[in-house]
């Protein structure tokens, strides 16, 4: 092919492939979208930098940054007021209110956990305890160690009857305060939590049993319970109408709850009259149990502020912390007596109840 024709069929497919290109110089055309001038970027100045954590930000961002952190802080400074608003309505009694109060602080600030605790302690007082263990739950999620959430988590559980878990609440509630930092007057009201929880936890024992050993006490208790329930019912008609106010509700539960335990336990007692041997109540006095174990104490010692605790579990504590597991008050191992009359009882006990005793 002449020269001449080869260089018109390469001017050509330069046409074809850059096309208005002027000839064959091969530049891009100016409609191919890679040939379209883009403008150059504006340098920032200044003050369209601002500098967050070490780092170069737009100024959009960092003004972003600083009304989101103004809107939260003024979020949380609104929900701290709800909550002051309802620990006062709590103190005068209102727990309706104080519920809501709380509720509202919560919607302004749900990473309190201190909101949680004080809206879970106005639905128990409510009788509301499957809410209130829902809020103690939360307010464990945001803060771990979280001693009032632990004893309010345990005192619901307990209302609802569930004596083995709110046994382990208590336990983790107790654990906390005595490895407490802080001075705090809740270790004797833990304590005797606790001890309400396993006797709890004792006492549902002990009625399986004496129910398995006379049919026909638990008929009779069965016919207790169902009538109490239906009281039940009467009482939460009564307040979804309106016609009884919450903590009447509340109130009215309590007392009823309180009747039928005691119809129940004078239906044991003659019971146990006539069967002393298998239907005689057996319970563990409360002066009988260590504080720190809640175990029936075998070499108990005296402080010199008048408790009694069982001596191992004494010494153990105050190996990691020289003070009164109640009070709090200094106290060394020095300090300790042994509780001889205390000891005498405990040894008694024992041997008189040698058999189930050892199950408690």
């Amino acid at each position: 092919m002449p020269e001449s024709s080869i260089r018109g069929l390469r001017r050509a497919y330069k046409r074809l492939r850059f096309p208005g290109g002027g000839g064959g110089s091969g530049s891009l055309s100016s409609e191919h979208p890679s040939a379209r001038r883009r403008p150059s970027p504006r340098s920032l100045s200044a003050s369209d930098v601002s500098t967050t954590r070490g780092h170069s930000v737009p100024s959009a961002t960092a003004a972003g940054l600083t009304t989101t952190a103004a809107a939260a802080s003024t979020m949380a400074h609104v929900a701290e007021q709800l909550k002051d608003r309802g620990n006062q309505h709590f103190k005068n009694g209102d727990y309706v209110s104080a519920e809501s109060l709380y509720t509202q602080a919560i919607q302004r600030n749900p990473a309190n956990p201190l909101i949680f605790t004080n809206r879970a302690n106005a639905r128990m007082k409510l009788g509301h305890f499957e809410d209130a263990i829902d809020d103690c739950l939360k307010s464990i999620e945001l803060m771990r160690k979280n001693m009032k959430a632990y004893t309010f988590l345990a005192k619901s559980q307990l209302a609802l009857n569930h004596p083995n878990e709110a046994l382990s609440s208590a336990l983790v509630a107790y654990d906390l305060c005595i490895k407490s930092s802080t001075p705090t007057r809740d270790a004797q009201t833990i304590s005797a939590l606790v001890l309400q929880c396993k006797k709890s936890k004792w006492e549902g024992r002990e009625r399986e049993r004496l129910r398995r050993k006379n049919p026909l006490l638990a008929e009779l208790e069965d016919k207790i319970e169902a009538s109490a329930n239906q009281e039940q019912v009467i009482i939460n008609d009564k307040a979804s109408r309106g016609e009884m106010g919450a903590v009447e509700a509340v109130e009215e539960r309590t007392a009823l709850a309180k009747a039928t335990q005691q119809k129940i336990e004078d239906l044991r007692s003659i019971f146990a009259i006539a069967d002393p041997n298998n239907m005689a109540k057996r319970e563990v006095p409360d002066h009988l149990i260590d504080n720190i174990s809640f175990e029936i104490m075998h070499d108990p010692v005296i402080t010199k502020n008048g408790h009694s605790y069982e001596r191992a579990t004494l010494i153990e504590h105050l190996k990691r912390s020289p003070t009164d597991p109640l009070t709090r008050e200094p106290l060394k191992i020095e300090d300790l007596r042994p509780n001889i009359a205390l000891r005498e009882a405990c040894n008694e006990f024992f041997e008189k109840n040698s058999g189930w005793v050892y199950d408690w």
